[in-house]
């Protein structure tokens, strides 16, 4: 008899498709909600889902063939992982699926600001052509800071190292010599970091201690 895999979420198909080849049935409703989702969970061996679908205590609580959870994402604030746990209910999650690709945008997202690309391009489609406003600046010779040298604050350091950039990083789970190892000049708090950089970026999971972690107070420490 065939395991039977519940998809919650959207799936790439190329996902879908090694699914397949493994010879499991496929469950594929994303956006199942109430008791929907209660009855294609009742009736999985597992379930992948991504940021859309919340797996709460009351949906875990009296699983019948549910085994597994697989989060096709870095996080698992949306599943609660003690209600699974105390139900025999494997979570997983797939940490390094997405790092490159955040960490590609990271850096575009940063030449698009230092090079004001949005503003010029919405400027040249309104029918007009001023250089001079949005000439922009390099971000060869800058200094990067970056707080949370997880797995994608350490590809974004990578990266930014390849356009010439200086950059600083603060963890508080890594020592200094673990940071300095990576060729980022390690920081010793956020407060020391901010002053000495040009650009900033946050890769830090989302939870109550990290809320507003950089605030007006930390912006206005900055650089102009």
């Amino acid at each position: 008899m065939k395991n039977r895999v519940f998809i919650s979420d959207s799936l790439a198909p190329e996902g879908v498709a090694i699914l397949e080849q493994a010879g499991v049935e496929i469950d594929n409703r994303p956006g199942l909600k109430g008791a929907e989702l209660q009855s294609a969970l009742d009736q999985a061996d597992g379930v992948i889902i991504r940021s859309g679908t919340t797996l709460t205590a009351d949906l875990l609580d009296k699983p019948k063939k549910l085994r597994i959870v697989v989060r096709a994402g870095v996080g698992v604030d949306n599943i609660d992982v003690p209600a699974a746990t105390r139900n025999g209910v494997i979570v997983m999650n797939t940490p390094g699926g997405n790092t490159l690709s955040t960490a590609e945008q990271t850096v575009a997202l940063m030449l698009a600001m230092c090079r004001f690309v949005p503003a010029a391009d919405a400027t040249l489609r309104g029918g007009k052509w001023d250089r001079k406003s949005f000439t922009g600046t390099q971000v060869g010779g800058k200094t990067l800071g970056v707080i949370g040298l997880g797995r994608i604050g350490q590809a974004v350091a990578k990266r930014a190292q390849g356009l010439e950039m200086k950059v600083i990083g603060y963890d508080p789970f890594l020592t200094a010599e673990k940071v300095g190892d990576l060729g980022i000049e390690p920081a010793g708090s956020i407060a020391e970091l901010l002053p000495k950089i040009d650009i900033l970026t946050v890769h830090v999971p989302g939870s109550a201690d990290t809320k507003s972690l950089v605030g007006a107070k930390e912006i206005a420490s900055m650089k102009k």
